[in-house]
């Protein structure tokens, strides 16, 4: 089955095409044009100026995609398409189009919810994908993800743990109350005049701090004196809702306390050791409530594969360490996240899920919906 699949649900027209047979699941093409660049100018995404781009951006995107995937649309078997959540402006634009192409080539048509796609990006394997996405064990033998699965989604617009009995049944156990970690991010990259998008920035800031203690510890050890100050225990910040007795996460606070910190530290705002310190602190707290969370809600589903999604699992220190969490405390679970170019919005992943969502195809099409608040639900749903 080869599946078209477009993604317009925020600032990236993206169009992929897959191939998908028996076990095995090829990208042939994935093409993104970014605006973070005309958005940057305003610390965040316009709606109606996404909309314009993503109206000058979805053809060219298109053909390219098809192009290297050398096909033709006569080999479409399938278009899949965002429906949401997201930008509503920008969103329409994708549903239209893929509506449009839909009719002209008499090609079958599915809405994808944005987060379902980003789930499924972890199935894609490169550079062999397989649906069964096996990997060596610590004994050699070879593991299966398997059902069930626990999913940590981590995006600008959703952080939840998602429990999966079965592909497309989602049971969401936890969910953030107020600002999502992507957003928080965002948030305090502004406050921190560290620009848009944040996520990177913060993150390439906190390496920064990290790099400097570690030299810190490396002169202390030898007894020479130190070239800056260890400032892990000068900044702490608060861990939201890591002792709650529930899955539900809230970093609307953390942001705010990253504020008042950046109020009371005017002059030492100016100090880039300063601020490197002030982004590794609010990243390692963001990083310490997800693993804390998502080791939580392993020990009590029991699932058998732990799947990390959504845009901020691009982030090093969050890979990293919840697959050490998980080594260390649940060393039976296998771990899984999408490869770096499949984490930010992409259309590969949309055609991914469409392929798995195949079979609910909804003959009535031609009234499909872009959705800006779309809930995500189960397949029998």
């Amino acid at each position: 089955m080869i599946v078209l699949g477009l993604e317009t649900s925020c600032d990236e027209t993206a169009a992929a095409v897959i191939k998908a047979e028996k076990n095995h699941i090829s990208v042939l093409s994935n093409v993104v044009s970014s605006q973070v660049k005309l958005h940057a100018q305003w610390g965040g995404v316009v709606p109606n100026l996404a909309a314009r781009e993503h109206l000058k951006n979805i053809l060219p995107v298109i053909e390219e995609s098809l192009i290297r995937a050398k096909i033709n649309s006569q080999k479409i078997d399938l278009i899949s398409v965002t429906q949401g959540p997201g930008l509503i402006p920008a969103l329409l634009i994708g549903v239209s189009t893929a509506k449009t192409l839909s009719y002209l080539w008499k090609k079958p048509l599915i809405g994808i919810h944005h987060i379902e796609g980003h789930i499924y990006a972890n199935f894609i394997d490169s550079p062999h994908p397989t649906l069964s996405l096996r990997r060596r064990g610590t004994k050699g033998e070879v593991k299966k993800m398997s059902f069930p699965v626990l999913c940590l989604v981590v995006s600008g617009g959703h952080t939840q743990l998602i429990f999966m009995k079965k592909h497309l049944d989602y049971k969401i156990i936890g969910e953030t109350l107020d600002d999502a970690a992507g957003e928080a991010f965002d948030k305090v990259a502004r406050i921190l005049n560290l620009g848009y998008p944040g996520g990177p920035a913060i993150s390439a800031q906190a390496e920064i701090a990290e790099s400097r203690i570690m030299n810190y510890e490396s002169k202390n050890k030898k007894g020479n004196k130190p070239i800056i100050h260890d400032s892990r225990f000068i900044i702490h910040l608060p861990r939201p809702m890591i002792n709650s007795k529930n899955f539900n996460f809230s970093f609307s606070g953390l942001k705010t306390a990253v504020l008042y910190l950046a109020k009371k530290n005017k002059k030492r705002m100016k100090d880039k050791n300063f601020t490197a310190a002030v982004c590794r602190e609010f990243q390692q707290a963001v990083i310490d409530v997800l693993i804390d969370k998502t080791i939580t809600a392993a020990l009590k589903y029991k699932p058998k594969t732990i799947l990390l999604a959504g845009g901020v699992s691009a982030n090093q220190e969050l890979r990293k360490q919840l697959n050490r969490a998980i080594k260390n405390r649940l060393p039976y679970i296998l771990y899984r996240m999408p490869n770096i170019k499949y984490c930010l919005d992409n259309a590969s992943m949309i055609a991914v899920a469409g392929f798995y969502r195949r079979e609910k195809l909804n003959d009535n099409w031609k009234n499909m919906e872009a959705f800006a608040n779309l809930k995500l639900k189960k397949c029998s749903d």
